[in-house]
This record gives C-alpha cells, structure tokens and sequence, in this order.
C-alpha cells in the first residue's frame, strides 16, 4: 500500500470514529445537549481535529444517519437472492428487528428522532430511507404478483409491513415491554414471534 492509499484509509477510519462516536453521544445526551466539544472529549480529539471532517452538527448528524441505513441495508441485502418472496420477506423483518437489538442508538436516531429529517427537508431528498422502504416494497410486490398474501395497494401494504415491525421494536427500545414484566429475553422472542405472526395474518 502506497502512502497516499494509507493516508486515506487512515482519513477514513478516523472520520468512522467520529461518526460512531457521535451516534452513541446523541442517544445517551440528545442531539440539542450534544456539542461538537463533547464528541471530541470522548474520543480525545481537538474540537478541530471535527471540523476538519464535518462543518457543523447537522452535518455530522448528517453522516449518522447515513451510515445507519447503511448498515442496515448491508443487513438487509443478505436475503435479497432467497427465492421465495414470503421467505424473503420473513428474513427482511427479522434482519429488521436484529439492526435494532445490535445497534439501538443507530435506530433510534433513524427513526425515532426528528433531527435526521429536519436536515433532510432542508438540505436533499431522502435517498436512503427510500432505498431501504422499496427494497422492502419489492419483496411485497413479489409476493402479491405470485398470490402469496393479499392484494393490496403495494406502497400503502408497505407502508403497514414497515409500521407494523418498527411499532414493534420502538416500544422494546423505549422500554415499554416491562410493562408486560418479561426479560430482555422474553421481549425479544415475543417479538420475532410477532413477525411470523403477522406474516401469517398477511397470507392469503
């Protein structure tokens, strides 16, 4: 590896230590009690060393989101050569909920935080929550051309299909499963329970 080929990869690796870390002080602080000063102190860095990365906290905020949905995506796509759609779409969901049990503060900042969208409404579309909801749509579509589950409008069936699994993991991040006084455990497994259920309601 030449010197410039190890001076960008070191850029790189740096600017992903940034980002991590970002996207674990906005879930412990939030993003308005976040401070570019304090990202910095957590991973000793100067309040420069930042900025030569991103230009304010929108931005890096920005970039947390962005490596989110890739993340999720790469989860996502590991299913997308399984022939069966409703297989498919089962693996789908339950790549889903396990983004969600394996990395909490990237989901909670994609979905459950209006900051990410208030950037986006100011700056650029939303490419990478889109990308994530018609790979989503297209294991749906897949599934009603060959008479699996039941015909409906497809982006409005997505629509639920999606609302239906976050609904789900939102009330297991925000704790609001020990209401029902099961273990972590117990909660997770209620909820890939869920998922097979509502497949199986969907079928036709």
């Amino acid at each position: 590896m030449g010197i410039a080929e190890r001076k960008e990869r070191e850029k790189q690796e740096k600017r992903d230590l940034i980002v991590d870390a970002a996207a674990r002080i906005f879930a412990e602080e939030g993003y308005e009690r976040t401070s570019m000063r304090s990202i910095a102190e957590r991973i000793e860095y100067s309040p420069a060393t930042i900025y030569l990365y991103f230009k304010d906290k929108d931005e890096l905020l920005h970039a947390v989101h962005e490596l989110g949905f890739g993340l999720l995506m790469k989860e996502m796509s590991k299913v997308a050569a399984v022939a069966d759609p409703l297989e498919r779409l089962r693996l789908i969901s339950l790549e889903y909920v396990r983004f969600c049990f394996e990395h909490p503060q990237y989901y909670n900042l994609m979905f459950n935080s209006l900051e990410p969208l208030n950037y986006y409404e100011d700056h650029c579309n939303w490419d990478t929550g889109r990308k994530a909801f018609d790979f989503l749509q297209y294991a749906i579509e897949d599934c009603m051309q060959k008479g699996l589950i039941v015909e409906q409008e497809p982006k409005s069936l997505t629509f639920f299909c999606w609302s239906f699994v976050h609904g789900m993991v939102s009330l297991y991040t925000r704790n609001r499963l020990r209401a029902l006084d099961l273990s972590d455990e117990e909660s997770r497994a209620l909820i890939f329970t869920g998922v097979n259920t509502w497949l199986d309601l969907m079928k036709k």
